[in-house]
């Protein structure tokens, strides 16, 4: 079967694409669902969700459902769900509105980190300067000079931001060793990571959740699109492209969750916040015109 993004290097930024602006506008709905359902049960809610979507597409699909590589795959779902999905929403309701909960976006600085000792990737040339643009742009969006939040919830955006990393690298190196079918990695590392956060969920006392017709509308989104098609895309692209680069590339999400949160509530935006999304924007443009270059290259020869 040939690979969805193997026929059009298109593909992967308009994939991207798709990713940035779905996740960006996610943030600012997750921040609406709280008031709705508890931390604990909403991660749980969205994730089971995620999860029968997923397998309802592989049924329709006839793709197999069978584990493979459980190990690996259990330690994916731990990480880059349970971990993530956990940590990410506990930081929304401690940091906020606020920059803490954006402490998530540093996730492709842990990822360079990593994947050098671990998966060998490298970054070089003019690389360097789209990487150094992108991560310049997210340290003026975050302004870690000007929060004021308590250190507990700063603790959760790294730990969740780690969390993310770590399943990233996880997912490369199993993709390196074994050939796995990413729709059922994606379908079992959401089934496998949502079995802890709902007993979490059952465990710890919460108010319960308002199932209301907005909530459920929210929820739904939240499921099949943000969870189930977009953590399905993310692990599609980064079997294409090396960790550091997809990182890098989804740093597009904190751009569009700041100007859609900026819009829906008529903010003005922050000169800090206006050079940090041109210079992620023109880190990403370089990306791009960088892998445009080698695949233009490529088939040259």
């Amino acid at each position: 079967m040939p690979h969805p993004f193997s026929r059009s290097r298109w593909l992967i930024p308009l994939a991207l694409f798709v990713l940035s602006v779905t996740w960006g506008y996610t943030w600012v709905l997750a921040k609406q669902a709280l008031s709705y359902a508890p931390p604990f049960a909403f991660a749980a809610e969205r994730c089971v969700g995620g999860a029968l979507a997923l397998l309802l597409t592989l049924k329709l699909l006839g793709r197999p459902l069978k584990l493979i590589a459980p190990g690996p795959t259990l330690a994916i779902g731990l990480a880059q769900v349970t971990g993530f999905m956990l940590f990410q929403t506990w930081a929304l309701v401690e940091g906020g509105p606020g920059k803490t909960a954006v402490l998530i976006f540093t996730m492709p600085i842990w990822t360079l980190l990593f994947a050098w000792p671990i998966l060998g990737e490298r970054i070089r040339g003019k690389q360097w300067l789209a990487a150094l643009s992108t991560l310049a742009g997210l340290v003026l969006i975050i302004e870690p000079w000007s929060m004021h939040s308590s250190l507990f919830s700063k603790f959760l955006g790294l730990t969740a931001a780690l969390c993310w990393a770590i399943g990233t690298i996880l997912i490369k190196r199993l993709r390196s060793r074994q050939q796995v079918d990413l729709l059922s990695l994606t379908t079992w590392q959401m089934l496998l990571g949502a079995v802890p956060l709902v007993l979490l969920a059952l465990i710890v006392p919460e108010y319960p959740t308002d199932w209301s017709m907005v909530y459920i509308g929210i929820l739904a989104f939240m499921s099949v699109i943000s969870t189930a098609m977009c953590w399905w895309l993310w692990i599609t692209i980064l079997d294409r492209v090396p960790a550091w680069e997809a990182s890098l590339s989804v740093l597009g999400t904190p751009v569009v969750a700041i100007v859609s949160s900026r819009l829906m509530l008529a903010e003005e935006f922050k000169p800090a916040e206006l050079a940090g999304i041109f210079l992620i924007g023109g880190g990403l443009a370089l990306l791009s015109l960088i892998g445009w270059a080698a695949s233009r290259r490529k088939s040259i020869k």
